[in-house]
């Protein structure tokens, strides 16, 4: 629940008119921080729009580990339990602690894992069968190697990923290959990259709404990043404009409440930050019809 507006935050509001140049090459009008800020806003949206064309994924070769052998109403079913650094590892707990946590029925604890695409292979009798590779955290693989609970948990859990992804029902009882690590060959995997892009989008802000949707001005859209640990910055799309002329922009300590010209626009947001509103700045981007605003923040969210 978003608190009601405080005499404070009236008053912060009130004194807090922010400065809006007209377009972001005016910043050389500006003293030196004014224009730091500037910058700050153009190169981070730049990021951003880079940042959006970055491949969401990378591929890896997970290494062989063990293999299982089970079977579905299709046939014989064989699972290569596999490893890779690049697959984040679960949650750092002993075995007890994990035991009791699952006991309790508690939904808190995974296992990060890539479930491969299935491939035909042949067993060792030469008949077909159905082979899956699924990759753990090399660390967790390690740690699983000397513990028959985390190895059984281990499968258990990637039987029922299996079946969830591919629609299988597959036997719950299964044996351990002997002597053999893997079956057929173990191809690439794509997962989702580590990389993240140097901001950080915070997430949804309240936005209040109008009484009606079909009347009054448009609520524009709004996307906030942590540019650092102590600068958020804003991108507020605005479509209808070709400059800043008769925007108004006020930002209170956790606030911003912007309005434009024939309201057209109006945007009121709570930000769950403390925002220093006096050395706040803003500029309209023409090009791209944007308004980016740059706030320093007061405290540095943990």
């Amino acid at each position: 629940m978003i608190p009601p507006r405080s005499p404070r935050r009236e008053m912060a509001m009130a004194d807090s008119k922010t400065l809006l140049a007209s377009e972001l090459c005016d910043a050389e009008t500006m003293d030196d921080e004014a224009a730091r800020l500037q910058q700050l806003l153009l190169q981070a949206s730049k990021d951003f729009q880079q940042a959006q064309t970055r491949p969401e994924s990378t591929q890896i070769q997970p290494q062989p580990g063990f293999c299982i052998k089970t079977n579905s109403s299709e046939g014989k079913v064989f699972i290569n339990i596999c490893h890779s650094p690049s697959i984040p590892p679960p949650a750092d707990l002993t075995e007890d602690e994990l035991l009791q946590m699952l006991e309790e029925d508690q939904a808190g604890f995974r296992i990060p894992m890539s479930l491969g695409e299935p491939h035909a292979e042949l067993d060792a009798k030469g008949q077909g069968c159905t082979a899956y590779d699924v990759a753990v955290n090399s660390d967790f693989y390690r740690r699983m190697q000397n513990s028959d609970f985390l190895r059984e948990l281990v499968v258990t859990i990637a039987r029922e990923g299996l079946e969830d992804k591919y629609g299988l029902q597959l036997n719950p009882e299964w044996r351990m290959l002997k002597n053999r690590p893997f079956l057929g060959s173990i191809s690439q995997q794509n997962i989702r990259s580590k990389q993240r892009p140097r901001i950080q989008e915070l997430g949804n802000t309240y936005t209040s709404a109008s009484p009606c949707a079909d009347v009054g001005p448009e609520k524009p859209h709004l996307n906030l990043w942590l540019e650092a640990p102590d600068l958020l910055l804003a991108e507020i799309d605005l479509p209808k404009l070709d400059g800043a002329l008769g925007l108004s922009l006020e930002i209170g300590e956790d606030r911003l409440v912007m309005g434009g010209p024939q309201q057209l626009y109006h945007l009121d947001t709570y930000i769950p930050l403390q925002i220093n509103s006096e050395a706040s700045r803003a500029a309209f981007h023409w090009k791209r019809k944007q308004l980016l605003v740059a706030m320093p923040l007061l405290s540095v969210p943990s």
